[in-house]
C-alpha cells in the first residue's frame, strides 16, 4: 500500500517541481501544527494559534514562491496536499498496527506464562516413566502385552475419594502415552510364550524401565502419599464437622432467646415425653463413657452381637433393623469400632446419631448412601494412633413402623489371622472387647455362625462358651442356610440347629438368610427371597429338620426382643440400687475432702479457666503506653547491642574513616537485618508483658491452682502460632532508614541522653570484659587471700603474657586491634627469658580481650569528655578539637530505638494483641472440643472425683426415670 502512494506521488513530482516544495512546505506546516497544537493545549488557545499559523505558512509559501518566479496551480496544490495526506495516513496506520501486534504479543506471552505456572508439577513423572533408548527397547513386545499392561496396576479399594481421583489420572495419562507407544511401535511379530501371569509382571517392569522391586517401591511410596492426604483430609473434615456442630448448637440456642423475646413473657418448655427405649439407651450412652476406680461396674441388659469376621453379624442386624445402614467391603474388615443401634418404634423410618440433630430418611437411597459414608467416616475416626480397631462406642438409633424395641451393639468380627496392614494386637484387641461386653451378666448374646463354612472353623463359639457356658444368654443364629443347603449334610445342619454339634448351650437357635451376595439388593427384597427360601426348601420344608419358629429374621427379631426386656425387667431396679449406693459413697467421700467446695465437673471448671484467660488478655490492652516504651526499648537494646559493638562500633573505630565507615554500617544493617530483628524484640516484649501478667494474677487471693497447667498450655500454643505481620518488617525498614539519615544532634538535652546512653553501654561491656578477664587470669590477690583461691599453670601463664601486652598498650595508647610481627616476637622472646613458652595463637587469645578492655576505657574516657562538649560540637562539627563521633554514633542508635519502639507500640496496641487474643480464643475452642487434652490438662483428686460423681449421679436419675415409666406401661 505504501508502495503505491510512493509512486503516486513520484507521478505527481514530475509534472510540477514544485509539488516537492509544496510536500516540504506541507510537511514543515504539519510539524508546526503539531508543535502549535502542544503549545495551545499548554496556553489555552489552540484553535486561534492553529489558524494563525496556518495563515504565516501560506504567506511564507506564496511569498517565497512569488520571489523565485513560481506559480503554482490551484487544482495541483490540492492534488499535492491529498498525496500528502494519504502518506501521513499509511504512515499512522503502520504504526498503529505495530503497535497493536507488539501489545497484543506481550499480552499474550503474559497470558501464556500464567496459564504455565497454573500447570500442576509433573516432575515426578520423569522418574516413574521410561525414557528414550528404554522405551524403544521394548516398543516390539507392547503390541500383544498392551491390554495386559493397562490392568497390570491394580487399585488399592481402600484409596478413597482424592486418592481414587488421583490413580485414576495418573491412569489415564499413563494409558495415553503407552497407546501413543504402540502406535509408533515396529512390531516384528516375536511371540512370547510365557503364562499370562509371567507376561503381567515382566511387560509392566519392561513398560516402566525399572526393576520389580523398584516398581513395587515407587508404587507403594504412591499409595503412602495417597493414604496420607486422604487422613488429611479426614482430619479437616472432623475440624469442619465439629465447627458445623457448634453453629447448629450456638443457631438453635439464639433461635430459642429470639422466642423467647418476641414472646415478652416467660414461657415454660414442654417436656416432650420419650420412649422407653430412647430413655434407656440414654443410660446406656452415659454408661459407655463411664470409667470408674471403684467396684461398681455396667450391668446394664444389652444384645451383643458377635461372630467370625464376614459371618454375617452385620446382614443380621440390618435385617432386624429393616435397612442397610453400614458400609460394605469385599472380605475387608468394616466394623472397626463398637455401634450401639437402638431400634424404636415410629411412623417414619428414619436413622440419626446421638451427637447430631439430622433424621436420614432411610426409604431414599440417597439418605442410606450418606449414612452409611458417616458410619464409615465415624469409624476410621475413631482408630488412632497405628490401631486397627477401637473402643470409641458409635451410638445410632433407627425408627421405623414395625421395628422391635431394643438395643443392640455390633462388635468387630473375630479374625484368626491378621493381615499386613493390621496392628500387631488387633487379634487380641477384638478378643479382649468381645469379652468384655460378652462377660457384663446381663447381655444377651447373639451368636452368629456362617452356615456356609464348616463349623469347626469357628472361633466365636468358644469364645461364648467360656463366658456363658450354660447358655443362659445366649441365642445362636445360623446364616447363609441358603448356601448350607447346597454344601452341608442335612444331618449336621439338624445337629447344629438343635445345639448338638457344638459343646455351647443357647437359649434357642435360628436359621436366616441374609442375601443373596448382591450388595444392591433392598432389604424388602432380601426379605422376600428368605420367606421364599424357606417355603421351598427341601431341607426345612420337607424335611422337617427344624420348627417353623426357628426361621427368618422376623421370628428372631422378636425372640431377641422379647428376652431383652425381659432381662431389663429383672435387673433393672437392681441396677439403680447399686448405683445409688455409689453415689452415696462419693458424695460422702467429697464432703470430705472438699467441704467447701461446690462439685464442678471438667467441662465447668474449664469454661472458669477460660473466663480468667480471656480476662487477662484484656487487662493486656490495657498496660499503658509509657510501659510499652520501656519494655520495647529495652528488649530492643537487648537484642541490638551486640551486633551494634561487635559489628559497627568497633570496626569503625579500627578504620581511618570514622564517620564513614559508620555511614556504611548502619545502612547495610537498616536494609538487611535491623528490621527482623525489631520484630523479634517487639513479639519477645509482647510474650513477656502477657506472660507476667499470668504469674502476677498467680498471686492474687483468689487464684485456683488447678488451672495453672491448662493456663500455660493455652498461652504456649497460641504464643507459638501467633506471628508478626510481614508487611510490618518493611515499614520498619522505611522509618529506619529516614532516621538514620539524621546526622546531626539538636540540642543539648538529646546530647546529654547520647551520652550517658554510650556510657551506659560501654560500661555494661567492660563488666562482661571484666568476666571473661576474670575466668582467663584468675583470681585476684585479695580473692586468693580471702577464699583460699589458687591460680592454674594457665592462669598464670596467661598473667604473664598479659604483662608483656600492658607494657605495648602503655607505650602506644592509641594501638591498633592487632599486634605485627615484631611485636608478637618480642613478646615471645621476653616470655622465654622468664622461662614461660608460648606461641603465637596463644598471645593473641589473650591480646583481644586485654585489648577490648583497653578500647573500653578509652570510649568511656571520650563519652565523659563529651559531656560538655555540645556547643563546640555544634560550631566547628567533625573538626572538633573533641572526639565526639561516638557520641553522634550513640544518638542515631538511640533514636533508631526510640521510632521503632514507638512503631512497635502503635502495632502492639493496635494490631498483635488483637492478634494475639484471636489466636487464644482459638486455641480455647480447640482444646475444649479435645476431650483427651481437657483430661491430660484439667487433672487431680477433685476433678476425677467431681467427674466420677456428676456422672454416677446422672445415671442413677436417668436409671429411676426409666423405671418410674416401665412401671407406668405395666
Amino acid at each position: 500500500m505504501l508502495r503505491i502512494y510512493q509512486n503516486t506521488y513520484r507521478r505527481t513530482a514530475r509534472k510540477a517541481v514544485v509539488y516537492s516544495t509544496k510536500v516540504a512546505c506541507c510537511n514543515h506546516s504539519t510539524l508546526c501544527n503539531i508543535t502549535g497544537q502542544a503549545h495551545s493545549k499548554r496556553h489555552g488557545a489552540g484553535a486561534h494559534w492553529q489558524q494563525h499559523n496556518n495563515q504565516r505558512h501560506e504567506e511564507f509559501l506564496l511569498g517565497g514562491n512569488q520571489a523565485r518566479g513560481w506559480t503554482i496551480p490551484p487544482h495541483s496544490r490540492g492534488y499535492g496536499m491529498l498525496v500528502v495526506r494519504i502518506l501521513r495516513g499509511a504512515l499512522k496506520l503502520r504504526y498503529i498496527v505495530l503497535g497493536g501486534a507488539i501489545g497484543g504479543g506481550v499480552s499474550l506471552s503474559k497470558k501464556y506464562e500464567d496459564w504455565k505456572d497454573g500447570l500442576p508439577d509433573l516432575k515426578w513423572l520423569e522418574d516413574a516413566l521410561p525414557q528414550g533408548e528404554r522405551w524403544s527397547q521394548f516398543s516390539k513386545n507392547l503390541i500383544e502385552v498392551g491390554g495386559l499392561v493397562k490392568n497390570a496396576i491394580d487399585i488399592d479399594p481402600k484409596l478413597k475419594q482424592l486418592g481414587e481421583d488421583k490413580l485414576s489420572e495418573w491412569r489415564s495419562w499413563f494409558d495415553s502415552r503407552l497407546d501413543d507407544a504402540i502406535e509408533a511401535a515396529d512390531y516384528q511379530g516375536n511371540q512370547i510364550v510365557e503364562t499370562k501371569e509371567d507376561i503381567k509382571a515382566k511387560t509392566t517392569v519392561a513398560a516402566l524401565g525399572i526393576s520389580a522391586d523398584e516398581s513395587r517401591k515407587k508404587y507403594d511410596k504412591l499409595q503412602n502419599q495417597v493414604e496420607t492426604l486422604q487422613t488429611e483430609i479426614m482430619n479437616v473434615q472432623i475440624k469442619y464437622q465439629k465447627e458445623l456442630e457448634k453453629m447448629e448448637k450456638e443457631n438453635r440456642e439464639l433461635r430459642s432467646q429470639y422466642l423467647i423475646l418476641k414472646t415478652n413473657k416467660k414461657t415454660t418448655l414442654k417436656r416432650i415425653k420419650k420412649s422407653l427405649i430412647d430413655m434407656y439407651s440414654e443410660v446406656l450412652d452415659e454408661l459407655s463413657g463411664y470409667d470408674t476406680g471403684y467396684t461398681m461396674a455396667d450391668h446394664l441388659p444389652r444384645v451383643v452381637v458377635v461372630g467370625d469376621q464376614s459371618s454375617g453379624k452385620t446382614s443380621v442386624l440390618e435385617s432386624i433393623a429393616k435397612a442397610r445402614i453400614f458400609p460394605r467391603g469385599s472380605g475387608e474388615m468394616m466394623t472397626r469400632a463398637p455401634v450401639k443401634v437402638t431400634l424404636a418404634e415410629g411412623p417414619y423410618h428414619v436413622a440419626q446419631f446421638r451427637d447430631t440433630d439430622r433424621e436420614y430418611d432411610l426409604t431414599k437411597e440417597s439418605d442410606l448412601a450418606d449414612l452409611r459414608r458417616e458410619v464409615e467416616f465415624r469409624m476410621r475416626a475413631s482408630v488412632r494412633g497405628g490401631k486397627t480397631v477401637s473402643n470409641e462406642v458409635i451410638s445410632m438409633t433407627v425408627k421405623g413402623p414395625g421395628l422391635q424395641r431394643m438395643v443392640l451393639v455390633d462388635l468387630p468380627g473375630i479374625i484368626s489371622t491378621m493381615t499386613v496392614d493390621m496392628a500387631s494386637d488387633t487379634k487380641d484387641s477384638i478378643h479382649q472387647m468381645t469379652k468384655h461386653y460378652m462377660s457384663n451378666p446381663n447381655a444377651i448374646i447373639l451368636c452368629i455362625q456362617d452356615g456356609s463354612v464348616d463349623a469347626e472353623r469357628s472361633n466365636v463359639t468358644d469364645l461364648v462358651m467360656q463366658c456363658d457356658p450354660l447358655g443362659r444368654r445366649t441365642i445362636f443364629v445360623l446364616t447363609k442356610v441358603d448356601l448350607a443347603e447346597e454344601l452341608a449334610d442335612p444331618d449336621r445342619i439338624r445337629k447344629i440347629l438343635s445345639g448338638k454339634l457344638f459343646p455351647m448351650k443357647a437359649l434357642g437357635y435360628y436359621a436366616v438368610v441374609t442375601g443373596r451376595g448382591r450388595k444392591d439388593d433392598s432389604i424388602e427384597s432380601i426379605r422376600q427371597y428368605e420367606e421364599d427360601f424357606f417355603k421351598n426348601s427341601k431341607l426345612f420344608h420337607r424335611r422337617g429338620v427344624i420348627m417353623p419358629h426357628q426361621v427368618t429374621s422376623r421370628n428372631l427379631s422378636l425372640a431377641v426382643s422379647d428376652r431383652f426386656w425381659k432381662m431389663v425387667r429383672e435387673t433393672i431396679e437392681q441396677q439403680a440400687d447399686a448405683f445409688k449406693a455409689t453415689r452415696f459413697n462419693l458424695e460422702t467421700e467429697w464432703k470430705n475432702n472438699f467441704p467447701r467446695l461446690r462439685e464442678s465437673g471438667r467441662d465447668e471448671l474449664f469454661d472458669k479457666a477460660k473466663g480468667e484467660i480471656l480476662d487477662e488478655v484484656v487487662t493486656l490492652s490495657q498496660i499503658s503506653a509509657k510501659k510499652w516504651d520501656d519494655a520495647l526499648t529495652a528488649k530492643l537494646w537487648e537484642k541490638l547491642s551486640n551486633y551494634v559493638f561487635e559489628n559497627i562500633y568497633l570496626p569503625a573505630a579500627q578504620s581511618d574513616s570514622f564517620n564513614t565507615m559508620v555511614d556504611i554500617k548502619l545502612r547495610q544493617w537498616a536494609e538487611q537485618a535491623l528490621p527482623a530483628k525489631s520484630v523479634e524484640a517487639g513479639w519477645e516484649a509482647l510474650q513477656q508483658e502477657f506472660k507476667s501478667l499470668m504469674e502476677r494474677a498467680k498471686k492474687s487471693h483468689d487464684h485456683d491452682g488447678l488451672f495453672d497447667q491448662l493456663k500455660a498450655a493455652v498461652v504456649d500454643d497460641a504464643i507459638r502460632r501467633h506471628s508478626w505481620e510481614d508487611k510490618a518488617i518493611d515499614m520498619l525498614r522505611v522509618i529506619q532508614l529516614n532516621t538514620l539519615e539524621d546526622r546531626f544532634v539538636h540540642d543539648k538535652g538529646e546530647w546529654d541522653l547520647a551520652v550517658k546512653f554510650l556510657e551506659n553501654s560501654v560500661t555494661a561491656k567492660l563488666q562482661q570484659t571484666d568476666e571473661t578477664l576474670g575466668q582467663m587470669f584468675g583470681p585476684g590477690p585479695w580473692a586468693r587471700f580471702a577464699h583460699w583461691q589458687y591460680l592454674t599453670p594457665d592462669q598464670q601463664k596467661r598473667r604473664s603474657v598479659k604483662n608483656e601486652l600492658d607494657k605495648i598498650l602503655k607505650t602506644d595508647v592509641k594501638h591498633l586491634p592487632t599486634l605485627s610481627y615484631d611485636e608478637l616476637t618480642t613478646v615471645r622472646k621476653n616470655l622465654q627469658r622468664d622461662n614461660v613458652d608460648v606461641d603465637t595463637d596463644y598471645i593473641r587469645q589473650t591480646w583481644f580481650p586485654v585489648y577490648r578492655k583497653h578500647f573500653l576505657q578509652q570510649s568511656l574516657q571520650r563519652a565523659r569528655d563529651c559531656r560538655k562538649a555540645y556547643y563546640l560540637y555544634t560550631q566547628q562539627g567533625t573538626e572538633c578539637e573533641v572526639s565526639c563521633s561516638d557520641v553522634v554514633l550513640f544518638w542515631r542508635i538511640q533514636q533508631v530505638i526510640k521510632v521503632t519502639g514507638n512503631a512497635l507500640r502503635q502495632q502492639v496496641i493496635n494490631r498483635e494483641a488483637r492478634r494475639l487474643d484471636k489466636e487464644i480464643k482459638a486455641v480455647l475452642d480447640e482444646f475444649g472440643d479435645d476431650e483427651e487434652k481437657k483430661a491430660h490438662l484439667l487433672t487431680g483428686k477433685r476433678v476425677l472425683l467431681a467427674e466420677e460423681l456428676i456422672k454416677v449421679r446422672m445415671i442413677q436419675e436417668k436409671l429411676e426415670e426409666f423405671i418410674n415409666s416401665l412401671n407406668q406401661e405395666k
